[in-house]
């Protein structure tokens, strides 16, 4: 494999089995709902599973789950291909990282949602679960009875529980919008000058 392959590759790989190993030892050392803090009331280890997408949204039920698996599963062939195209063409180091930590915040959702369900013999193959486990509710309050909407009911940030992979993604995405002038920066073309040495005959 040649160089300019090896780091996002491998960051995805190490990312991949940085989080199957986080979520087979939340599956084996603690029980659904458990949690284990360790920034007090902030931010925690809290078990939990899911049939849909990222944070904990479900979508269709099992058809709907069959679907989103291999949707899931087509998106990162779609990935793969991005990032061989992206590597090929040379295209700028960050931009190239960052959808590796795409890819592999995908392949570590797809394992999950493809082969949980037979690996803890509770489903059949394509309808997995995936493991969360950290949750940071860092602000916990009521809104105000003048907030439109959502006066007086209470509210919490940040509410979702997450995985690496959904965090991976996450990153990833975030990142791109963020540098995209960089990432997708276009030289403009000279305009030919009766001075300029590029004036074609």
């Amino acid at each position: 494999m040649k160089a300019a392959y090896t780091k996002p590759f491998l960051t995805a790989a190490f990312i991949i089995l940085a989080d199957q190993v986080i979520k087979t030892w939340v599956h084996q050392h603690m029980q659904l709902q458990e949690e284990i803090r360790f920034l007090g009331s902030r931010g925690m280890l809290h078990y939990t599973e899911n049939n849909g997408m990222a944070f904990g949204m479900e979508w269709g039920g099992d058809a709907g789950k069959l679907a989103l698996t291999l949707f899931r599963i087509v998106a990162v062939c779609g990935i793969i291909y991005t990032l061989i195209y992206l590597i090929k063409h040379k295209f700028h180091r960050g931009l190239i990282m960052n959808v590796a930590l795409i890819l592999a915040g995908a392949m570590g959702n797809i394992i999950d949602s493809t082969f949980y369900g037979l690996m803890y013999n509770y489903a059949s193959l394509f309808h997995g679960k995936v493991i969360d486990m950290f949750y940071f509710p860092l602000l916990r309050g009521t809104y105000p009875s003048w907030f439109p909407f959502w006066g007086g009911q209470y509210f919490e940030f940040f509410r979702p529980v997450f995985n690496l992979a959904d965090a991976s993604i996450c990153v990833g995405v975030i990142m791109i919008l963020l540098y995209q002038k960089r990432y997708f920066k276009h030289e403009k073309p000279e305009v030919a000058s009766p001075n300029s040495e590029m004036v074609e005959e």
